[in-house]
This record gives structure tokens, sequence and C-alpha cells, in this order.
């Protein structure tokens, strides 16, 4: 295990970073806003840019590596979306702030899918599981981490922001330093809506849902908590406990779903989800461990939805077609995160903090209501062969795909000598420092895949 976590050290702490810095801008984003005078419709505005960034990121992330390499990508992006973060406290303009979230939002998507992709590429079909396990442990660890950081900090001062832009740009170091032969470019994949609604409505209108859902607890809570009479610090928590709760409850409710139909997880966790909204919309302000608790309960139940949903789309489609399917429930959710946070903020801005909840409540029960719709149309089939849960396959981290051969007949697919950014690097000697490499040859180069390798290799992290 020590030897697996040096191997991956750089990757693993330059996300650390990434993500404190992010956990702690995106909660201190609308707290700082409303501070501002920013009105509710405004700052949801603001929340949605993120997620509009996000999928433009991982719709033409892969061209950039493409471009410049992995390297070169990722010491753009961080350098991006560290000065998009300094810039809130300088120009305090809501259309402004959109900007730059929207820029945030498609360095994040082309941030995780740079690490993502090289995890996978040196991860082996060994190791796969144990490193993704980590990488995602990693993920939710500094997320939360960063949330809670707004504790320590007067969020009307540049402080910070200047924290969080710091804890990103010094993300550039390890991996600028890493010894590390850079992976190929990602594969390109299409998106197929409708094929992936022929073969599970419920993957996307139920990812579609989540989308709108998750997206308005992640983004607005803090501001909702701020708005009902809590502190800055007491936001924070609130906000760290949907986190909390979606990491207690992921891998136990995914186990459970490979032993019964997963749409009845599903159901179960909307009417849960929707039941918890409704407690936070009833229960007075000013309980602070009860609203924490309905806070982390709201969490156990949202939280690991998605990547129910997706394990049932996997369970409808062959290998071939895993990276299409990934691509496609991971595009489904970004449109509804788009959309989702400024609805949310228009109920409360009509009916006041606690429309984010009706909000939540009414998506989830239509999550619910969707879900027994397709119950009777398209009954339990005894004969299905399950793929197994696996939390790294499901989990919507960022926009990388599963390491699938490369079919140079499709034309959605460019075959690796003819990516510009590792033209010069096929040229060059390989070097000694790549042997201990896992999943490279003595030459440098990685081995003949073969269908035996690939059987256990899908990750798509969509």
């Amino acid at each position: 295990m020590i030897l697996l976590l040096a191997t991956f050290a750089s990757l693993m702490l330059s996300t650390a970073l990434i993500l404190a810095g992010h956990g702690l801008s995106s909660t201190l984003i609308p707290l700082r806003a409303d501070l501002a005078g920013f009105g509710d419709l405004q700052i949801g505005l603001i929340s949605s840019s993120f997620y509009i960034g996000f999928v433009i990121g991982c719709v033409f992330g892969p061209f950039l590596i493409l471009r410049a390499g992995h390297i070169r990508a990722f010491a753009a992006l961080v350098s991006l979306m560290s000065g998009a973060a300094l810039l809130h406290p300088i120009l305090l303009d809501p259309l402004a702030w959109a900007l730059f979230r929207v820029i945030t939002g498609l360095c994040f998507a082309g941030i995780l899918l740079v690490v993502e992709s090289w995890l996978n590429d040196q991860a082996t079909n060994e190791n796969r599981g144990t490193v993704m396990s980590l990488y995602i442990i990693c993920y939710l660890g500094a997320t939360m981490g960063g949330q809670l950081m707004v504790v320590g900090f007067d969020i009307s001062t540049f402080v910070p922001f200047a924290i969080a832009s710091i804890f990103v740009s010094i993300a550039v170091v390890p991996v600028a330093l890493t010894k590390a032969v850079q992976p190929a470019p990602i594969t390109l994949v299409r998106f197929r809506p409708i094929n992936l609604y022929q073969t599970s409505a419920v993957a996307l209108i139920g990812c579609l849902l989540i989308g709108l859902a998750n997206s308005s607890m992640w983004a607005l809570a803090p501001l909702y908590a701020k708005q009902i009479g809590y502190s800055t610090n007491e936001a924070a928590y609130f906000a760290a406990a949907i986190v909390l709760g979606g990491a207690i409850t992921q891998w136990p409710i995914g186990r459970l779903s490979d032993r019964v139909d997963r749409r009845i997880i599903i159901l179960l966790l909307g009417f849960t989800a929707a039941v918890a909204s409704l407690l936070l919309f009833l229960l007075e302000s000013g309980n602070f461990w009860g609203t924490f608790t309905i806070f982390l309960m709201l969490g156990m139940a949202s939280q690991p939805t998605y990547a129910i949903v997706a394990a049932h789309a996997f369970d409808y489609v062959e290998a071939e077609d895993y990276v299409e399917t990934s691509s496609g429930v991971l595009m489904s959710n970004g449109i509804g995160s788009m959309i989702g946070p400024t609805l949310a903020a228009g109920l409360m801005y009509s009916i006041g903090p606690e429309g984010l909840f009706v909000w939540v409540a009414l998506v989830e029960v239509a999550l619910a209501l969707f879900v027994i719709s397709r119950l009777f149309i398209r009954p339990a089939d005894e004969a299905l062969e399950k793929t197994d849960f696996e939390y790294g396959a499901t989990s919507n981290m960022g926009a990388v795909l599963t390491p699938d051969p490369l079919d140079i007949e499709d034309p959605y697919v460019i075959p690796p000598e003819e990516f510009p950014a590792y033209e010069q690097e096929e040229e060059e000697e390989p070097s000694e420092e790549t042997d201990d490499l896992p999943n490279r040859n003595d030459e440098g180069e990685n081995p003949p895949t073969t269908d035996e390798t690939q059987d256990n290799s899908r990750f798509p992290s969509g």
C-alpha cells in the first residue's frame, strides 16, 4: 500500500490542494455574494454558471489535452482557475462573478479530466479499484476540509479568496515536477441522449433531475443557512454535512442495489430526500444540531443517487458502450446542474430561504414518481445480469471516461500517432526513470491492450 501511495503521491497531493481551494471558494462565494447585497436570483445565476463552465470543460477539455499534453494543460488550467478566484473580491459585480464561475467550472472539469485520466493510465487492472477508492477519499476529504476552512476567516475581506487561490496555485508544483510519463490523450466520445433514453430512461431523466436537486443544495445551502439566521461558521458545517452524509452511505447503498432492482433503491432515496427537505422547510431556525442532523440525513439520501442511476444504466449496455453511456449520464447531470441553482434561487426569492428545500423536495418527488412509472412500463428482469456496483466507476467526480481500446475506424477516435502534443515525445528516447511506473514495459511504452486486460478496467467517472 505504501508503494502504491508513493506512485500516485504527486497527483493525489495536487488533487487535494485544488479541491481544498475549490471547497473553500464554493462555500465562500454565495455567502460573500449575499454580504455584498446580490439578490437571490443573481446568486442563483452565479451558482449555475459554474456548472455551465463545467459542462464546457467536459466537452472541450480533451481537445486542450490533445493540443498541449497533460502537464501543460494542467498548468494552464490551474493558473486560470487561481486567477479567477482572486478576481471575485476585486470586482463586485454579479455578471462579472458569473463569468468568473464559468471560467472556474471549465478549469475544474479540465483539471479533473487530467488527473483522472492520468490515474487510470498508471493504474493496473489489479490495483485500479484501490487507486480510485483512494482518489475518492481524497476528493471528499479535501472538499469537506475546504468547506470548513470558511470557519477561520472573515468573509468580508480579501483573505479567504487569496487562500483559495494559493491552494490552487501551489497544486501545479507536484505535477510539474513529477518524473512520470504523461499518458496518451483521452478518447473523444459522442453524447447521444436518444440512445441513452431508449437503453435506460431512468438513467437519462434520473441524472437530469439529480443534477437539478444536488447542484442547488451544493450551491445554495450556505446561503439558506445564513438567511435564516445561522452564522457563517454554522453555514459551513451544514454544507459539509451534505458531503459527509453522502460519503457515509455511498458504498453500503451501492452494494444493496446489487441485490435488488436498483430502481427501488432510487425510489426510496428520492422519497427519503424529499422528506428530509420538507423537515428543513418546517424546522424552526435556531436548533443547530437538529438542522445539522437533517442536513446529514439529506446528504445520505441524495448524494448516492447518481451512482445508483449510473450503475443501473451500465446494467443494460454491453462493455463496448460503457464509454458512451458514461458520457451520457455525465452530460445529463451537467445540464440539470446548470439549470437547478437558478430555479431554486427563484423560489428563494419568491417564498423565502425555505424555497430552496421546497425545490429540492419537488425534484426528488418527481424523480421517485418517474421511477414508479418506469417500474410499470419496464418490469424488473429477473434474468438481468447486473454489473457489480463500483464506487469509482459510477461517481460523478470529473469528466474522464474508461480507457477502452481505441477503435481507429471510429470517426470520433483520433489515433495516438496523430496527437500533435505527443509527436515530439515519440521521437525522443524513453527515460530510464519510467522503468518503475506501473503498466509500462522496459521501453517506457504502454503494453499491448488485449480484451483480457480490459475486462476490469472500466472507469467512467461520470
